[in-house]
């Protein structure tokens, strides 16, 4: 595969998670406490149900939204301030589409991550 293709790909999935982005970080409104179940669309094998008191839990589930959630399951199931806690260590969780897309589009992250952003 040669570089314009995957340059072309990288785009398509970019875009991809564009198009579910919130328009406000505001706009995130899921649980910040309890236990969370994702429905079969989001995790379709292996772990559904996590616990938001539990941080490792709470990590694997916005990494699994992120990634696989539609804009309405964004909504649903991240909270903002806890998506903007996470963020320095969510970050790097990511792949780099996602974290390009969040990033550009809700430069307020940025504030939360450390100072060297070269991680991958």
């Amino acid at each position: 595969m040669d570089v314009t293709t995957t340059a072309l790909r990288a785009e398509v999935v970019r875009d991809r998670y564009r198009s579910r982005l919130p328009e406000r970080l505001e706009e995130l409104a899921g649980p910040v406490e309890g236990t969370v179940d994702l429905p079969l669309h989001v995790v379709w094998s292996g772990r559904t149900s996590y616990a938001l008191d539990r941080p490792k839990s709470r990590m694997t589930l916005y990494r699994t939204v992120l990634a696989e959630g539609q804009r309405e399951d964004l909504a649903a199931f991240l909270h903002h301030r806890l998506l903007a806690e996470q963020w320095p260590v969510l970050r790097r969780l990511v792949s780099p589409c996602i974290r390009e897309v969040w990033e550009d589009a809700f430069p307020e992250l940025l504030r939360t991550a450390p100072a060297d952003t070269t991680a991958g």
